[in-house]
């Protein structure tokens, strides 16, 4: 049985072999399918974040969405957002779960703030649901670089008088 994280890889390299994305051909019709993934993922992100709020930030975080936008140079971005009093403070990135598809790409991609692309193959809710852990992956992946830019102290977790259950 393959897990959701080789599929999204099978379905981009067959993206890439093709020349499609989810069989959309023009960038009309992926761009289409880039705003529908993202409201799709939209529960899920919004999940993860959650988590992390109530996990190392001890329910201190804000997320925030901002829907699909364009950016500068033609591409579509979407982003959802974890920030919190230590992160604005020391003046650093937000945790960030980020869909871009960038205006000379085939198909779109996910990222963090401080954590490269992993294919976007997101289709229907099985498919949103299925970046669960990929989406989680990637939040603790930008939770763990900040605190490497910055200090633990970033994270109430680590400073809490509190000890961790």
């Amino acid at each position: 049985m393959r897990t959701p994280m080789n599929e999204a890889l099978i379905r981009h390299f067959t993206d890439l072999r093709d020349g499609v994305h989810g069989g959309a051909v023009t960038r009309d019709d992926k761009e289409r399918l880039f705003a529908r993934a993202v409201e799709l993922l939209d529960p899920v992100a919004c999940r993860v974040l959650d988590e992390a709020n109530a996990d190392l930030l001890l329910g201190t975080g804000e997320v925030v969405a901002s829907g699909v936008t364009r950016s500068r140079e033609g591409g579509l971005n979407a982003m959802w957002s974890l920030t919190w009093p230590e992160q604005r403070a020391a003046r650093v990135q937000p945790i960030a779960l980020v869909a871009h598809f960038g205006c000379d790409f085939l198909h779109p991609h996910l990222r963090g703030n401080t954590v490269g692309d992993w294919p976007l193959n997101v289709f229907d809710e099985s498919d949103a649901a299925g970046q669960l852990d990929t989406l989680r992956a990637i939040a603790a992946a930008d939770a763990h670089n900040l605190v490497f830019q910055e200090s633990h102290r970033l994270m109430p977790a680590a400073t809490s008088a509190v000890p961790a259950s």
